[in-house]
């Protein structure tokens, strides 16, 4: 993680100049980062400063609940202290130089090993209430959880006629850089083909490269917020948007993490029992097969996942956090 944070750090420095002249030219009335980095041009614009995190909200930390990027379970904090302490000892040396830049800069001094700052009016972030850590971690009243948001504007999406038939319709993506390895999209790919089953693939940039068999349908990209109501399962990496839009049409998954907090997505999902989560590069065969089957097996679990979604999408977190952000404006 280290190199990543030090690239993000990197271009936080570069645009720092371009972001000063856009803001006086542009005299906003609010500024909103969806980031994990923080960019003093935007807390010193002398206007209101919302937070939006993306991320798996174990990034808001404490000491009742597992360190973030980790990917370790809530009820067994054995392994909890080791993380945080290599965590600090990789990154606390970047951070200080960070931290030394951003007030330099004239920004406020960063929370301890933290490389944003929590805004003083509004924070957002989104998460179904039925996994996240609210109740071993309270947030103070700045901060509002939505639990999904999921946008309206692509078009409507019909299921291909060459996957017609029987078996259940499974989606698979595993985001732009997972589906990048294109020996793992082919050995799921492999995998997947000899089952009853039909998917719709996200293949990614390198589409070109691989072929699909009879029961399955891809593209390079494909409308997941339009294709997700029309499947049984999701087959993905557990990044924030998958898993959170996955909640909002009660879909159960098979987590296969690649980076950063898809790990705490995926144990997060197999611990409360939505899905199941695999080693993305050792798992065998049968492990995937089985787990997509008793998934779609379990029909408590749909249920369950139903009636969630059904809260889940009457809450409409676009609204919601658009009224907050507005009444921030005024």
């Amino acid at each position: 993680m280290q190199p990543t944070w030090q690239a993000l750090i990197d271009g936080a420095m570069y645009c720092q100049p371009q972001l000063e002249e856009i803001i006086g030219r542009q005299r906003p009335d609010v500024i909103v980062e969806d980031n994990v980095c923080g960019f003093p041009a935007l807390t010193t614009a002398g206007v209101p400063f919302v937070r939006i995190v993306s991320c798996q909200p174990l990034e808001m930390k404490g000491p009742a609940i597992p360190p973030a990027y980790g990917g370790l379970p809530a009820d067994d904090p054995t392994d909890w202290d080791a993380f945080r302490a290599e965590y600090d000892r990789t990154h606390r040396p970047m951070w200080e130089a960070f931290d030394e830049w951003v007030q330099a800069s004239g920004a406020k001094p960063l929370p301890d090993l933290e490389f944003i700052h929590e805004s003083d009016v509004l924070n957002l972030y989104t998460y179904p209430e039925v996994i996240d850590y609210t109740d071993r971690r309270p947030l103070a009243p700045t901060w509002h959880r939505l639990d999904s948001s999921v946008r309206t504007t692509d078009a409507p999406f019909e299921v291909p006629p060459e996957l017609d038939g029987d078996g259940s319709l499974i989606y698979l993506s595993l985001g732009s850089l997972g589906s990048a390895d294109v020996d793992l999209m082919r050995r799921l790919v492999d995998v997947l083909s000899r089952t009853s089953h039909r998917y719709i693939v996200s293949k990614g940039p390198l589409h070109e490269t691989y072929d699909l068999p009879p029961n399955m349908w891809g593209a390079q990209q494909v409308p997941q917020t339009t294709v997700l109501p029309h499947v049984d399962l999701v087959i993905t990496h557990g990044g924030n948007n998958t898993t959170t839009e996955s909640f909002h049409f009660g879909k159960p998954m098979v987590l296969l993490p690649l980076f950063w907090d898809q790990y705490d997505n995926a144990q997060r999902v197999h611990e409360t029992g939505y899905g199941v989560r695999l080693a993305t590069y050792e798992f065998e065969d049968d492990e995937l097969t089985g787990a997509i089957d008793r998934l779609l097996a379990d029909e408590q679990l749909h249920t369950r996942m139903a009636a969630q979604a059904a809260i889940i999408q009457s809450r409409n977190g676009t609204t919601q956090a658009a009224d907050l952000i507005e009444a921030v404006a005024r």
